[in-house]
């Protein structure tokens, strides 16, 4: 449901704490992994645009999902990779920004063959 401010010009009179500047060079990206309920919601990581796609699968995304029981059985050579509702295969070379993403994008994966602990998903 909208929200309608009563005071004019009251939405532009606010500063958000989560703006790009506030970062220091990084900009902040959700990651969530879908169908594995163990996890609420995406996950909010602060990273640097020019970070490669591989650096965070190996180095932000495997360590934050690490202790879900199915974490070791993801074959990552057929993960299907959504940033920004668009379904994408990504450069695992580029940077993330050459990969379409910016300031709060959401990175969604799906891991085919795996529907949550004990099958939950399905």
């Amino acid at each position: 449901m909208p929200v309608t401010a009563l005071a004019p010009g009251y939405a532009e009179k606010i500063e958000h704490r989560d703006a790009l500047k506030n970062f220091h060079g990084n900009m902040l990206v959700y990651v969530h992994w879908e169908d594995h309920l163990s996890f609420c919601s995406a996950i909010a990581f602060p990273l640097p645009p020019a970070m490669p796609f591989a650096a965070m699968v190996e180095q932000v995304i495997k360590p934050a999902y690490a202790a879900h029981p199915e974490a070791e059985k993801i074959d990552w050579s057929t993960v299907v990779w959504t940033i920004d509702g668009k379904t994408v295969t990504p450069d695992l070379a580029a940077s993330l920004e050459a990969n379409g993403m910016k300031h709060k994008s959401l990175v969604r994966f799906s891991t085919p063959g795996l529907a949550g602990f004990k099958g939950s998903a399905s």
